[in-house]
């Protein structure tokens, strides 16, 4: 059987078809789970956000404009349903427990783990217009039109936001030690 395409699950969806609606999910939940753990940096948080993101989504199903593609549309009510998540708790905490992992890893991996816990560190410090767009551009490769229409801002203004981010970014690695 062909994959369906978005528009035709959200035409099913809107009919009253759940099974097009599990589709999407099944299809979009770990994108936005991946943006959400990006944005928040806590599991359990990051899962919570992706209930409330599906949610959103399906009461708000019929205002989609099927002009646009889907995963913008809800790639939007992610981030955005994140940055409120960010702004409501300005706590973060480091993914995963460092304790756990030593007795498991050798010093290498170690190593590495300390860097990317470093760079999510980094990343966490940007304040969160900046830190959406290193995400969604460099986790998950959308282009700047791609994320003009999720964050509803100019392409130019992504471009700009995305040079700031990132030397803001280089800033905070070299302090952090990062980079040389």
């Amino acid at each position: 059987m062909p994959e369906l395409h978005d528009k035709d699950l959200v035409k099913r969806c809107l009919k009253g078809d759940q099974k097009a609606f599990e589709m999407l999910l099944d299809r979009y939940q770990k994108p936005i789970y991946n943006v959400a753990l990006q944005m928040v940096n806590n599991i359990d948080d990051a899962a919570d956000l992706t209930q409330t993101v599906f949610i959103k989504a399906y009461e708000k199903l019929n205002s989609y404009n099927d002009r646009y593609k889907f995963y913008s549309w809800l790639y939007r009510i992610a981030v955005n349903t994140s940055l409120n998540f960010v702004e409501k708790n300005k706590r973060q905490e480091l993914l995963g427990d460092r304790d756990v992992l030593q007795g498991s890893l050798v010093e290498d991996e170690l190593e590495s783990l300390e860097r990317v816990e470093k760079l999510q560190e980094a990343i966490l410090e940007l304040r969160p217009e900046y830190r959406i767009v290193i995400v969604l551009r460099h986790f998950h490769d959308l282009s700047y039109d791609e994320m003009g229409t999720i964050l509803d801002i100019p392409e130019k203004t992504v471009k700009s936001r995305l040079f700031a981010a990132r030397q803001m970014l280089k800033d905070l690695l070299l302090k952090s030690g990062l980079m040389e």
